[in-house]
């Protein structure tokens, strides 16, 4: 018996630190999408809906890759000019800012 309950809170603890990834994933490309957004010019209702693109952008394959390709071509379209790092380091830092919000949200839950 004991066996089976070990097993059933590895595969629970396995589901949540799942959801939990894909909460931050969620999240992180949300804020890059705004912040991306921001930097192109968009506002209001036109920058929510153009982070959810970058969210959407975000489920094609796991990490950021895909998020990366969308805002270079998205900045190459608008004529913004940013480098490989500054993109890499605004990606990092939305994603450690997501895990912390979704850190915070999991310990008040």
């Amino acid at each position: 018996m004991a066996f089976d309950e070990r097993k059933d809170a590895a595969e629970k603890k396995f589901e949540l630190d799942q959801q939990t990834l894909f909460k931050i994933e969620a999240r992180a490309s949300k804020l890059i999408g705004t912040w991306a957004g921001e930097k192109m010019g968009i506002a209001g209702a036109d920058l929510e809906a153009y982070a959810k693109e970058v969210v959407v952008a975000n489920l094609d394959e796991p990490g950021y890759d895909d998020v990366k390709r969308k805002l270079i071509a998205d900045f190459s379209e608008a004529d913004i000019a940013f480098t490989d790092s500054e993109l890499d380091h605004m990606i990092q830092k939305y994603v450690d800012m997501a895990t912390e919000q979704i850190s915070q949200e999991a310990q008040k839950a």
